[in-house]
């Protein structure tokens, strides 16, 4: 796959998971609703954490040749999902919460902030 077939699904994958995190961070929780988008969501963040993997850093340093600090991101979701999972699962409500706001902080808003950075591809998709 190119790269450029990876940017659109990661992107594809990306922008329904903010809308949706966003979504269950600021409606009731607990309810069927809840339960399905969170599973809806939590299959995205994966689903594009490892999308991620597979596209190589082209701006700043690398590691093994591949790899950026953004992709430190992608880590972070491939650990916290399970995490936030098996919390909610448990019962462990204190534990799933800061989960998925740290995942949604982290992952979304800080990489997305990362990724309107000069020299990368959405900065220059959105500022030419």
């Amino acid at each position: 796959m190119t790269y450029m077939e990876l940017t659109y699904l990661h992107l594809g994958s990306l922008a329904p998971s903010i809308v949706i995190g966003g979504y269950l961070l600021l409606n009731q929780k607990g309810t069927p609703a809840h339960r399905l988008l969170g599973k809806i969501y939590m299959g995205l963040m994966l689903f594009t954490a490892i999308i991620t993997l597979f596209m190589e850093a082209l701006v700043g340093p690398q590691f093994l040749n591949h790899f950026g600090y953004l992709h430190l991101l992608s880590l972070l979701v491939l650990r916290t999902v399970p995490a936030a999972f098996i919390a909610a699962t448990t019962g462990n409500i204190k534990a799933h919460k800061r989960h998925m706001i740290g995942m949604y902080i982290g992952a979304l808003l800080l990489a997305g902030s990362f990724s309107l950075m000069p020299g990368r591809l959405m900065h220059t998709w959105l500022f030419g």
